[in-house]
């Protein structure tokens, strides 16, 4: 495994993370194929764990503080999210602040995560929203700066909302933030425009979710896809997305190198974005969490096949059935 600097954080975490949200939130999961998912990524060589309460509500988190606590002498680090108290995805200007992270809930949930986890200070802990018009608001610099200064933290970051890449650059220029996480992948290419270069100006971690566009990327789904009810992905990938997508997926395997699948294609794009310090990738099985991790040796793709990949760049705006 590679390793790479989180930002300002100091943190080496593995440029190949492991995500938890499909184990607690996602169809066809099961729990023990999970844990022993978790523990083959250790022993595989990834130190770093993206969850969240939202998860299952601490059902991921308490996934991973079964794996830290079987790791004793492993340095892993964890990194979770303060839910909305709204609960509602994506947050919007028209939410007031203390509508969605008010310092009580903020708190309580960090305590939360803590036990859950089983640890005295998290690594990084994340707002799973974010809306830029908060920047200014004292009660969030406060709320930072004291899960700081009573060590319940290691780290702030801010989850941003899918799509919008640049709605949180104001939050990243008070200092408070050292990552962000942010979708980005062969068809969602615009946190470059702007995010990127700030975060790199700023020495900010970027972690990425979603370099498999929720699965479209994966190489295994179809026009014909179903997903069961209660499954987020139903309604994400529904006909008119699904038809869309799919289009887009029939014109980037045009473009696949031979010998190249088309996951290991949207990976290494992901990785050859220099500002990128981790991908979060969903691993439920054994032989994902061999395949995935295997990507960190082969690194990022050459510089021209990126270029001509360009073209596949897909910009969207958040719908109802997007969060």
């Amino acid at each position: 495994m590679h390793l790479r600097t989180l930002g300002k954080t100091g943190f080496s975490v593995s440029d190949i993370a492991c995500g938890l949200w499909g184990m607690s939130g996602w169809s066809g999961s099961d729990d023990a194929e999970s844990l022993r998912a978790l523990q083959l990524a250790v022993d595989l060589g990834c130190n770093f764990f993206d969850t969240a309460w939202a998860y299952g509500e601490g059902k991921s988190d308490g996934f991973l503080g079964t794996i830290l606590a079987a790791n004793p002498g492993k340095r892993l680090y964890s990194a979770s999210k303060v839910p909305p108290k709204n609960r509602r995805w994506p947050a919007i200007p028209k939410f007031d602040y203390n509508e969605v992270f008010p310092a009580d809930h903020v708190f309580e949930h960090a305590d939360k995560i803590r036990r859950a986890l089983g640890v005295d200070t998290i690594d990084l802990l994340q707002f799973h929203v974010w809306d830029d018009s908060w920047t200014g608001r004292k009660e969030f610099r406060n709320a930072v700066e004291k899960l700081k200064r009573d060590k319940i933290i290691h780290a702030f970051g801010l989850s941003l909302n899918r799509w919008q890449p640049a709605n949180g650059i104001r939050a990243i220029r008070t200092g408070l933030v050292d990552a962000v996480q942010v979708i980005y992948n062969l068809f969602d290419q615009n946190p470059e425009d702007e995010l990127f270069p700030v975060c790199q100006e700023n020495n900010v971690g970027v972690i990425v979710r979603v370099p498999l566009d929720e699965g479209s990327l994966g190489g295994k789904m179809t026009r014909a896809t179903t997903f069961p009810d209660g499954d987020w992905r139903k309604g994400y990938f529904n006909p008119k997305n699904l038809n869309a997508t799919m289009d887009r997926v029939d014109r980037l395997r045009e473009d696949l190198p031979p010998g190249m699948t088309l996951p290991q294609l949207a990976i290494r794009f992901v990785l050859s974005h220099p500002a990128v310090s981790a991908i979060i990738v969903g691993m439920r099985k054994e032989e994902h969490v061999r395949g995935n991790l295997a990507l960190s040796d082969a690194g990022g793709l050459d510089p021209a096949l990126v270029a001509k990949l360009r073209k596949h760049r897909w910009d969207r705006s958040p719908a109802p059935w997007s969060d």
